[in-house]
């Protein structure tokens, strides 16, 4: 997507608000890999879907700057909750500065650790996941959360194009291309779900437990 198309999308779509406007300018001047977080136009989805799936629980395994987390959160019913697992605690910090500013942050529960250890030891189950950490274990995270999702929940994938280089071969030394590719031939060939890669940004899969 060229920059004026995607700036004709955000202006005729929701405004961020101003709190997610100001993290992300945050994260642009302080942050070494901005271009991580979801931002305007892939918060505003998250959004959406979250709206209209209303879970009463979600998961999502990378903070990262709490972004997405904080989109979701706008979504979420007053009962209803966000578990969001990010495994550098130095992040800490700069995720609990904006969480903290929102009226939804009751609705978040922020978990720093690893989250192939967090995941069994929350022991609940989730409505709604939002995979975006680290690459190489997205095929252990979908095992690990799979039993935990029930008939008609969904799983988002983010960055299953991975800047186009899922269409080459990569060298054995990229383990991130190539657990993303792997992740991707996973789901492919799980008959248990309904799934589709969206183009958008660097891909997000769409999967539907059936």
């Amino acid at each position: 997507m060229n920059e004026a198309i995607e700036e004709y999308i955000l202006s005729h779509s929701d405004d961020e608000g101003e709190l997610l406007a100001k993290l992300n300018r945050d994260a642009n001047v302080n942050l070494l890999r901005p271009r991580m977080l979801s931002g305007h136009l892939q918060g505003r989805i998250l959004k959406m879907f979250c709206n209209m799936l209303k879970p009463k629980r979600v998961l999502e395994i990378g903070t990262y700057t709490g972004y997405a987390t904080l989109c979701f959160a706008e979504a979420l019913a007053a009962d209803a909750e966000i578990h969001t697992i990010e495994i550098n605690d130095e992040m800490e910090d700069f995720i609990l500065k904006y969480v903290d500013q929102s009226p939804h942050k009751e609705k978040i529960k922020l978990h720093i650790g690893d989250a192939t250890e967090i995941i069994p030891a929350l022991n609940l189950s989730f409505d709604l996941v939002f995979m975006d950490a680290d690459k190489r274990l997205y095929c252990q995270y979908y095992d690990l959360i799979f039993d935990q999702i029930p008939s008609g929940g969904i799983i988002l994938a983010d960055n299953t194009l991975w800047d186009g280089k899922v269409l080459n071969k990569p060298h054995h030394t990229d383990l991130q291309t190539i657990g993303i590719l792997d992740f991707n031939t996973k789901i492919k060939l799980d008959d248990r779900v309904e799934k589709v890669i969206l183009p958008l940004r660097d891909g997000l899969t769409m999967i539907r437990k059936k």
